[in-house]
């Protein structure tokens, strides 16, 4: 009778043990975290700079964890697409996205999108930011933003400035340059910037701001001109480039690329995947293919990030409302 009381008393404890050491492995610890192929989905087609940066992060993730993360590509409705898969996804950590600064500008643009554009998600980390550069035609007599401005003044309404959708990062702080200098451009939008750079090459539209890796080539190829760049100050990949600053027009816009996990994420899955990412972009080898394409390498943490979208959110709301951006529900 004691044999059998001993007997339960040890196979209680190693129940007891089992549990501890299965709860230790549960899907909200991150020890094991990832056991499978990873899914990150894309908003955008293949070969633009939201894809480039999305493998080039991918590929760094699966030599560190060990497993593929499998880039997949869903482009449709201004990223609210995939934003929106990303959202209903199981909260595992296996189903990832990345966003661009389209995401935060979302948020006011749609009356009724099917998620929250923070609320919806874990924010894990902020990859990196890029600014926008101001191109113009190389017919148009300005050769910088101070120019631009002078020209416009002179001229309400009658230049043109090409984006590559309504709400587009592009767009936006095309808006937010004319409130802060009081002139007056007509909007034309694009399905993408490659037809837009068509046309301010061939000189149908007047400006047109995009991100460096988009624009830098036609620049040093002679096919459009760089009046200014959107940023805090010069950028490595062109610092011969003046900022807006520079030229007394107080504007900073551009576009980033971040990292989202479904909302009730496990803590630890999205702490791990963030260190990770923090890792991943400031190895000496990534940062420089980073900076060539005119992306400034961040890698911050979740609450970081978080801040980092409301504070996005809030700004690019405050430049559609000035500027009575409308757009189709």
């Amino acid at each position: 009778m004691r044999y059998v009381s001993r007997w339960s008393l040890v196979c209680a404890a190693l129940f007891t043990c089992g549990i501890l050491h299965a709860q230790t492995r549960a899907p909200g610890s991150a020890q094991d975290y990832p056991a499978r192929p990873v899914r990150v989905l894309v908003p955008y087609t293949p070969g633009g700079i939201t894809d480039v940066v999305t493998r080039i992060t991918a590929l760094e993730l699966g030599k560190s964890f060990g497993q593929t993360f499998v880039v997949d590509n869903r482009p449709g409705a201004n990223s609210i697409l995939a934003v929106d898969m990303v959202s209903k996804a199981t909260p595992d950590g296996y189903t990832l996205g990345t966003v661009i600064a389209a995401h935060a500008a979302n948020q006011t643009l749609y009356s009724k999108l099917p998620y929250d554009s923070v609320k919806s998600f874990e924010q894990v980390s902020l990859i990196g930011t890029a600014p926008l550069i101001v191109c113009a035609t190389n017919s148009l007599a300005a050769n910088s933003v101070k120019d631009l401005v002078e020209l416009a003044k002179a001229r309400p309404g009658q230049l043109t400035f090409a984006s590559s959708g309504i709400g587009a990062a592009a767009h936006l702080t095309t808006e937010l340059l004319m409130s802060t200098t009081g002139i007056k451009m007509v909007h034309v939008p694009y399905k993408g910037t490659a037809p837009a750079l068509q046309d301010l090459m061939g000189g149908q539209i007047n400006v047109m701001m995009d991100t460096p890796s988009s624009m830098l080539p036609h620049v040093r190829a002679g096919k459009i001109k760089a009046l200014g760049m959107a940023s805090e100050k010069r950028v490595a990949v062109a610092p011969e480039i003046p900022t807006l600053i520079e030229s007394g027009v107080p504007v900073v816009g551009g576009t980033w690329v971040g990292l989202l996990a479904p909302a009730g994420t496990p803590k630890p899955v999205v702490d791990k995947l963030s260190r990770e990412v923090a890792v991943a972009v400031r190895r000496p080898e990534i940062k420089e293919r980073f900076v060539q394409l005119g992306i400034e390498p961040v890698g911050n943490t979740p609450a970081e990030f978080t801040q980092f979208l409301k504070d996005e959110v809030a700004k690019w709301a405050k430049v559609i409302k000035t500027a009575n951006v409308k757009i189709d529900n």
